[in-house]
């Protein structure tokens, strides 16, 4: 249950939020980042930074709220009461332009996760951790987080307290379910550079608040914020 200060700092939001994007183009009134990162890249705190260098209203999307919000229609009821209802049929055209009457032959599984995403894009002031969001959001700034793998064992036996083969044996594993994922639902291979706007390499030579700081720059110019 929401106070009463809370209902009113949202009402107050969603009416800024209106009259700003009155006055953006239409391709600059939803602004999203997609983040699409290697295992060990730093790709989850760099988002996590840049929603908290960009301030509010931006959140933060990652695998495990979208997969929730699938799940559950309350939260999906939730994320939609956030939108314009007039932008709701925009939803149906992105899924459409994107996939054509492939989108039925999808399992219904990855049939939600795309309108829950879609949802996200309409929104907007969101970050959106993998999921593909990039190929379905095409207005989106979009960002490949890679690091060289010496580097990504590290982070991972550092942060995550794994031995070197068993971080070895995760970055396999999540390198290989992200790219079938990827291909199983939007037919695109992640890898490639030619999908994303910026591609940033992690490691020695740029730090994490580094990446943060370039994603924030071109986010404020592209959005114009």
């Amino acid at each position: 249950m929401k106070t009463i200060s809370e209902l009113i700092e949202r009402n107050i939001l969603e009416d800024e939020f209106v009259e700003k994007r009155k006055r953006l183009p239409l391709h600059l009134k939803f602004p999203v980042i997609t983040i699409s990162r290697e295992k060990g890249s730093g790709g989850r705190p760099i988002a996590l930074l840049v929603a908290k260098k960009l301030g509010k209203p931006w959140k933060v999307y990652h695998k495990e709220i979208i997969d929730e919000i699938a799940k559950k229609i309350h939260l999906e009821n939730e994320l939609v009461n956030e939108i314009d209802e007039r932008n709701i049929p925009f939803i149906e055209e992105i899924i459409a332009d994107f996939f054509g009457k492939r989108y039925l032959n999808l399992n219904s599984y990855y049939r939600q996760l795309v309108k829950i995403i879609s949802v996200i894009g309409q929104r907007g002031y969101a970050v959106i951790i993998g999921r593909g969001a990039n190929f379905l959001l095409p207005n989106s700034l979009k960002v490949r987080i890679i690091c060289e793998m010496p580097q990504r064992i590290a982070w991972l036996m550092e942060h995550e307290n794994f031995t070197k083969r068993e971080a070895m044996a995760q970055i396999e594993k999540s390198d290989a379910e992200r790219g079938d994922f990827v291909d199983a639902v939007f037919r695109h291979d992640p890898k490639k550079a030619h999908h994303y706007d910026l591609v940033i390499r992690t490691g020695p030579n740029l730090s994490i608040e580094n990446a943060a700081d370039l994603i924030v720059f071109e986010a404020k110019r592209r959005f114009k914020l």
